[in-house]
């Protein structure tokens, strides 16, 4: 299987056109969710990563059909504009980001996703809803492992709001490359 490199091209408009400087290369972000259980999680992470050009990546097993309903209903009409990608493993998906820097989102980390100095192409995984990730992967990252500062009263943030939260903070980083 060959291996995708993640290049996008975006062309600059302006006022007389295509800007001179023509095609510009961007990496996108990547979101992987290891076997995510709710549907409307899972689309609005689909449309965040459509208005926004990043890859979302699917780890199997789903607990829902990619079909459902609510999994449609709440990526609206973007669906199309999504670039996704489904996986049978972790390890068949981090086999295709070779040097790849993998950030996993977790309650149980130290450090802050702001204590990081995103690049283009940077991956952020994140576990399913109602365990997280399994400890091997948290284990195998342990150095990037990353956290949303939150009061201790309520378990976690929702799946959906932390893709989005760390998401921006890379884009945010990164001068929120490609986007208007």
């Amino acid at each position: 299987m060959p291996v995708w490199l993640g290049i996008r091209f975006v062309f600059r408009y302006n006022r007389k056109g295509i800007d001179r400087k023509g095609l510009e290369e961007l990496m996108p972000f990547h979101i992987c969710l290891v076997e995510p259980e709710i549907p409307n999680n899972t689309g609005n992470i689909a449309r965040t990563c459509a208005v926004t050009g990043s890859v979302l990546h699917l780890i199997r097993p789903l607990g829902f059909s990619t079909e459902d309903k609510y999994l449609k209903r709440s990526g609206m009409d973007y669906w199309y504009k999504v670039d996704v990608r489904y996986y049978d493993s972790f390890a068949e998906f981090t086999a295709s980001f070779p040097g790849g820097r993998f950030f996993c989102a977790t309650t149980k980390a130290q450090r802050s996703y702001t204590s990081f100095s995103y690049r283009e192409g940077d991956i952020f995984v994140f576990g399913k809803e109602s365990k997280g990730l399994p400890p091997e992967i948290l284990e195998t990252y342990r150095d990037t492992n990353i956290r949303i500062p939150m009061r201790p009263v309520v378990r976690s943030h929702n799946l959906g709001n932390s893709a989005a939260i760390i998401l921006y903070e890379a884009l945010r980083q990164t001068d929120f490359p490609g986007l208007d």
